[in-house]
């Protein structure tokens, strides 16, 4: 709207430009796929770095948000495939173990697991010197041990990845029947450590009450810690767990989020410095003067230029024009306008009559022009001659700016 006042085009085309969806996956998805295979990186921010064309007036498809309810405890049994690392001199080996969890939000689930693993040894570990000399070991690995899961998920759509992080505890159990005693302060053989767990996995929900759940881990145990002369601080194993989740309980719905308040108080939409709670005049054209609520009354007609000393309208006027007409036909505010004619004065004697008599028919050809668009307005001239400058009339910028035809939107 300020653009009417300034005899530029009354209204623009707005141009609709349809975004398609850059991708089906979640981007949370993508980021994490992107740890792994670099090239994926570059696409996604290229999709996410689209925009517009200068100019345009871009729309955005809105998506309907909801808020995530389920926070639900669980069971989830699962087996395990342990592969041990070349220090424990083991052959691979199977297990299980059962985890109780409870979802906390959107994103993370804690969960506390219970396990039991078994391997067959090829002979003593190579932890340690302290091993040398005894004979040949004979049966396999146990290990049983407990641990608090930290699990983040990317998304809780049906099939969504996930990371994992694990602290807990294991007892180790040797093979053999030692008659040494290579653990420090102790005469068994089987000792107690500390173990973290690192990995990554998928979960597969196939019902509201039951989920398949697999993930790989690499395990670090503090055990060969504990021998004597040991050479290394940790055993590594690799862990593949498959199972699946039994969420206790009725899943709860999805809760539509909030709607961000309408506040009107905190809008002006036409800009004319009223509230849209208080403006009873919206719509309102740019370069107006308003009450405090928000209706017009005053609006100075800048670029309403007359040929010389006449009262014909150029060209760039009657554009002007027209935008204030179709302005005031939208929004006729049903008052009555004054269209009021001004001059400048030039310092020359007895041209004050002649000064008048050029404002009045200015002012009246101006209000003419408007109902002849279809202005409903009632209308009623007045030329004030050089009365009211509004700048100096000494400089030709001053006088300028005081040849001017403004409308004045009587109060009732």
């Amino acid at each position: 709207l300020q653009s009417i006042a300034h005899g530029q085009p009354s209204s623009r085309r707005l141009q609709r430009r349809d975004y398609p969806l850059a991708t089906a996956m979640n981007h949370r998805v993508l980021a994490f796929l992107c740890t792994f295979i670099p090239c994926i990186a570059p696409a996604l921010a290229d999709s996410e770095a689209e925009t517009a064309p200068a100019g345009e007036v871009t729309e955005s498809p809105a998506l309907a948000d909801t808020v995530f309810a389920d926070d639900r405890y669980y069971l989830a049994p699962f087996g395990t495939f342990i592969q041990p690392g070349g220090a424990r001199n083991a052959n691979a080996g199977w297990g299980g173990g059962l985890g109780f969890g409870k979802i906390l939000n959107q994103f993370f689930n804690v969960e506390v697991r219970g396990f039991w693993q078994g391997f067959d040894s090829q002979g003593y570990p190579h932890y340690s010197g302290a091993f040398k000399g005894l004979p040949a070991a004979e049966g396999g690995y146990n290990l049983a041990g407990g641990a608090i899961d930290f699990q983040y998920y990317f998304s809780r759509d049906a099939f969504t990845p996930y990371t994992v992080f694990s602290l807990g505890a294991m007892n180790t159990q040797y093979p053999g029947e030692l008659n040494a005693q290579p653990f420090v302060g102790d005469a068994g053989r089987s000792t107690v450590s500390f173990i973290f767990e690192v990995g990554t996995g998928l979960s597969w929900e196939l019902g509201d009450n039951f989920l398949l759940r697999g993930d790989v881990r690499y395990r670090g145990d503090t055990a060969p810690g504990q021998v004597k002369q040991s050479e290394v601080a940790l055993a590594n194993d690799l862990l593949v767990n498959l199972g699946f989740v039994v969420p206790l309980g009725d899943k709860p719905e999805a809760a539509a989020a909030p709607l961000a308040s309408d506040d009107c108080a905190a809008r002006d939409t036409d800009a004319d410095g009223v509230n849209d709670c208080d403006d009873k005049c919206s719509g309102t054209a740019g370069n107006t003067k308003v009450d405090d609520q928000g209706c017009p009354t005053l609006m100075e007609l800048r670029g309403v230029g007359f040929q010389y000393d006449s009262s014909r309208l150029t060209d760039r006027a009657r554009a002007t024009l027209d935008g204030v007409a179709e302005q005031l036909v939208a929004f006729p505010a049903g008052k009555e306008i004054e269209v009021a004619g001004y001059a400048s004065d030039e310092g020359k004697r007895g041209r004050e009559p002649h000064n008048q008599a050029l404002s009045q028919r200015r002012s009246e050809t101006v209000a003419q022009y408007l109902r002849d668009k279809w202005v409903s307005n009632p209308l009623f001239a007045k030329g004030y001659g050089t009365e009211y400058p509004v700048a100096n009339n000494a400089t030709e910028e001053g006088r300028q700016q005081n040849r001017r035809v403004e409308l004045r939107w009587q109060q009732v």
